[in-house]
């Protein structure tokens, strides 16, 4: 006990006590962040900084779908989209022989024009096209910028078997007449680029078909600029939309049956060979029958 020991040995245990008593007391504080080896963690609901070198960058250029690759050379501040409008600006006048922004809808005669949209398409192209020079029709094929790119020999084949070239925007943004005017014309310009990089400078681009039919005075406008007339559709059979209860031969049936009861002297009918080769079926069906009833013909070039 210190009450048996010297004063000065007393004095001594005492001062020891204390000691003892504020170490272990250090030992249950955090310790310093700048101490050697010791990790403090750090809590905020706030976003961390982070440098802009750091920072993810956003896409080069926008994407209609995941098989529609952006060009490096597009404008960087056009966002992706698929989602159709929702404003009407597709919807045809009613009683009219006009389509959206005063797009064409039927041929200037009485002949009819078949229109082959989103190619090309490397197993459907060439088996329409087969089709068609077994028959000796003529037609339209309204081609996606990035698809030409990648097939140039098949637009070369197109062109070569004497069918109509339109430009059907570079990578079928639905809500294309709404983006930035910069890149409303770099698309245009950079798909004509594509189709004249396949087929040569002096090939005609007469017409122009915006995506989803959703033209807008503008953007008919700027087609015009460029020397295309805007071309919407007098017939469309949905040839891409597949009921979920139909199986082939229903949906082949459904569109030969769309398509006799539609088309008239002038019309424009509007299909797609891209991705779809129960089209190519309804044509091998249905062009014997529009042969005995029409006259079918490209859209002219001159």
């Amino acid at each position: 006990m210190l009450g048996n020991r010297p004063a000065t040995a007393r004095l001594a245990a005492i001062v020891a006590l204390v000691f003892g008593i504020v170490a272990c007391g250090a030992g249950d504080q955090p310790r310093s962040a700048s101490q050697p080896g010791v990790a403090v963690a750090q809590h905020s609901s706030a976003e961390p900084a982070m440098s802009a070198a750091a920072r993810p960058s956003p896409p080069a250029s926008p994407s209609a779908t995941p098989s529609a690759p952006a060009s490096p050379s597009a404008p960087p501040s056009t966002p992706a989209s698929t989602k159709a409008p929702a404003d009407g600006y597709n919807v045809r006048p009613p009683g009219t022989d006009h389509g959206p922004a005063n797009s064409v809808t039927r041929t200037a005669g009485t002949e009819v024009a078949l229109t082959f949209d989103d190619g090309p398409d490397p197993i459907n192209t060439p088996a329409l096209l087969q089709i068609l020079r077994e028959n000796n029709v003529k037609a339209t094929f309204c081609m996606v910028g990035f698809r030409v790119r990648d097939r140039p020999d098949l637009v070369r084949q197109i062109y070569a078997d004497g069918h109509t070239l339109c430009n059907h925007s570079w990578q079928h943004l639905t809500d294309l007449a709404k983006r930035d005017p910069a890149y409303i014309d770099w698309d245009l310009r950079h798909t004509n680029d594509m189709i004249h990089a396949a087929v040569g400078a002096d090939a005609p681009i007469k017409y122009f078909r915006a995506p989803g039919g959703n033209f807008t005075p503008s953007l008919v406008a700027k087609a015009t600029e460029l020397g295309m007339s805007s071309i919407y559709w007098d017939v469309d059979p949905r040839d891409w939309d597949h009921k979920p209860d139909s199986n082939h031969s229903a949906h082949i049936a459904r569109v030969i049956s769309q398509i006799k009861s539609q088309i008239r002297q002038g019309s424009i009918v509007l299909s797609h060979d891209n991705g779809q080769p129960d089209t190519i079926v309804v044509y091998r069906t249905l062009i014997p029958w529009l042969k005995q009833h029409f006259t079918l013909e490209g859209l002219p070039t001159t």
